[in-house]
Order: C-alpha cells, then structure tokens, then sequence
C-alpha cells in the first residue's frame, strides 16, 4: 500500500488524534509525538492532539484533554500497537477513519483500518520516520529528537539490528533534522541514586534456572517500592538480567495493583520468545515482548515454557 494514501487522509481533514498503546515506552511516545510535530510542522493549520495515559515518561510531552465531539469529524493515527485491548483511549472508533503504523508482529483486529504494519522495522519511530522522509513531510529539531528517542529506545541503543544500515540512515538524516544523540543519551540514561539502588536490590532477586533468569515482584517482595510505577519495575528492569553468559531467555514479573494482574517482560538472545507471549495472551517481537498474567501459576507455567525452550536449543 502507498504511503500516498497517508499524505492524502492527512489533507482531507482538519483535526487528526493520534493514538498508542498504553502504559507508554519511548518509542509509542516518540512515534505519537514525533509525528504530531511532523504534521504541525508540514501543515501549519491543522489541529493536531495526542491522547491516552501518561507515567513517569510524561516528561517527554504532554497528553491532550479531548470532548468525544472532536472526534466526529477527525482522522484518527494509532501508532506502535494494532490490537484494540491494548490501545490506550477506546474513541478511537468515534473517528471517521483510522490509520494504523506498527511494527509488531501481531495483526490487527480493528475492523475498517488502513494498517500500515512492518515488522522489519526495529522501532514504530524508524517506520514513521521512513514514511515521513518519503513523503517529503517538513520535520523540527524537537521531532526529531522524540523519534530518534523511539529509535535509541527500541533498538536498545542499536544492539538489536533487523536492518542496521536503514535504521543508521534514519538515525543520521534525524540527527540532520536537528536531533541530538549525546542530549538524548543523557536525558535517558542519567538516573537518580535511588533508582540505581533500587536496581541494586532487584539484581539480588534475580534466579537463574536451566539457561533463563527470572525476577518476581509480589507485593510483598516490593513494599518499599510501592511508590514506583508497576512500568518501571517491569519493563525498567527486565533488562537488568541481560547479557549473562549462558542466559538466552529472561523475564520479569510484576503484580500491578491497578489492573490486578501481572505484568510479563520477556526478552532473548538467539532464541525466538514471541510465540510463546502469543501463547499467553500476548505478544510483541521476536526477541522482546510481553503479556499480562492473571495468577502466578500462569507466571510457573511461562517460566517452565522458556525452560524447555532452551532445553530444545
């Protein structure tokens, strides 16, 4: 499909509402707020909005507070996620049409869209910011930036290549738009005494059975974090486990009271992870991806799946 048909939905329509998924990373927040920028920037007049909930990343930018009215006659983009249950802000479907970019591997269940969905692309940014250099859109040093960030984020600061000389290009023309990698790098890597002693404490929790590491938060393993988001003690610290010699599958469970559930961050190195998300109701990347749990035996089950994963390698 054309990326023509984005330029033209674009130039139908006076009020377009960006959408991600919820309990946001950088690259569904770069990629929603890099494209806001992009459009302002391209088409000056028209009214752009981001919605859905905000975290402690809500320092990279602001959500809108808007009537269901302004939906009636809007476009509507949902970027970085293309299954309804976990869209962040149903109205969604208020809109007169709906444009999705992904690059997950999940396919939409979204009657009615016009789905954009490239798994060959390492970041919802990369994909985003390759449609809008194509199309010739007119970007800011600040756009630039929110999807460089999505880029860094997802890429895991570039270890994880599907098309490393396109995503290096992206990057590059990017940093020609004004993005700045050594004030992104600081921004999203300096962290605060308590945040590292706390990674300190969860890297002691940390067990390692027949090739996969895992970590459990329960409540009661954690209440002395009960100020900290369930996000940042999930997907923040399931990389802690990264990297170990002879550990090619780790994951992170945390119990997040406001959904009552648990909360599964999975993530590999040579090994593919994504069917057995898939299995639990989930899904994501090959080699990084997730799924909400609703008991801990489920948690027993994933953990022992991983197991005779490795074991099959």
């Amino acid at each position: 499909m054309s990326y023509k048909l984005i330029k033209k939905k674009i130039e139908n329509y006076d009020t377009i509402i960006i959408h991600r998924h919820s309990r946001p990373d950088l690259d569904a927040l770069g990629s929603q707020l890099g494209l806001k920028e992009a459009i302002l920037a391209t088409y000056p007049n028209k009214k752009v909005y981001v919605v859905g909930d905000e975290n402690n990343l809500k320092r990279v930018g602001a959500m809108d507070i808007i009537d269901d009215a302004v939906y009636h006659d809007a476009l509507v983009f949902i970027v970085d996620v293309a299954i309804t249950k976990l869209i962040s802000d149903d109205r969604y479907n208020l809109a007169k049409e709906i444009i999705i970019i992904d690059h997950h591997t999940n396919p939409t269940d979204i009657p009615g869209a016009i789905a954009y969905i490239d798994t060959s692309y390492e970041a919802a940014a990369a994909y985003i910011a390759d449609i809008l250099h194509e199309l010739k859109f007119k970007n800011t040093p600040k756009g630039a930036d929110l999807l460089l960030s999505g880029i860094i984020t997802d890429s895991g600061r570039f270890q994880y290549l599907k098309n490393g000389e396109r995503l290096f290009k992206i990057a590059s023309r990017l940093m020609a738009e004004g993005a700045n990698p050594m004030g992104l790098y600081e921004w999203l890597y300096i962290e605060e005494i308590e945040t590292r002693l706390m990674k300190y404490d969860f890297q002691s929790r940390i067990k390692i059975e027949d090739g996969v590491a895992f970590l459990i938060n329960r409540p009661e393993d954690v209440t002395e974090y009960a100020h900290i988001d369930a996000f940042t003690m999930s997907r923040g610290m399931v990389n802690l486990m990264a990297g170990i010699d002879g550990v090619p599958i780790w994951a992170n469970f945390t119990y997040d009271p406001e959904q009552g559930l648990i909360m599964g961050e999975f993530r590999s190195r040579g090994i593919v992870i994504v069917d057995i998300a898939k299995k639990y109701g989930g899904g994501g990347h090959d080699h990084a991806c997730g799924a909400l749990l609703e008991n801990w035996e489920l948690v027993d089950a994933v953990i022992n799946d991983f197991k005779k994963l490795v074991e099959s390698k």
